[in-house]
């Protein structure tokens, strides 16, 4: 057994987020896991670009109030307690509500193989699919 350490809080690169973000990692899939976790902080209107995860995602709110949306899904909002699953593949993004932070917990597996990445990145989320009037048909 042992203590892993907390490491600094980092700031989210402006190329995969819109805002303010931080990123405190818990855990970075040490072999054996595959396990990644990470408590996710967001400012109001602050966001992820578009990404999908190869081996899906769960994020469970913790505090704040934010938006998640699955690419030509409903804008849905998320609460403190509410948890949200994102399956393999699916193109998503999340963050705050425009007058709230909001903290999430955010856990994913790697895939194990170094050949296949644990997460995509697109575009990002443009103001109008933020504010829910980008939904695709």
């Amino acid at each position: 057994m042992r203590v892993l350490r907390r490491k600094p809080s980092a700031k989210a690169p402006a190329e995969r987020f819109t805002g303010d973000v931080w990123v405190d990692t818990i855990t970075e899939a040490e072999e054996p896991s595959r396990l990644r976790a990470a408590v996710v902080r967001f400012a109001p209107c602050a966001r992820t670009a578009w990404h999908r995860h190869a081996v899906g995602q769960t994020l469970h709110v913790t505090e704040g109030i934010g938006l998640v949306q699955a690419r030509g899904g409903e804008l849905l909002v998320m609460r403190p307690g509410d948890t949200v699953h994102t399956p393999p593949g699916e193109w998503h993004w999340h963050g705050a509500a425009p007058d709230h932070f909001m903290t999430h917990l955010a856990l994913s597996d790697s895939t194990g193989d170094p050949g296949v990445p644990d997460v995509e990145w697109g575009e990002h989320v443009s103001d109008d699919e933020y504010e829910g009037n980008g939904r695709e048909a």
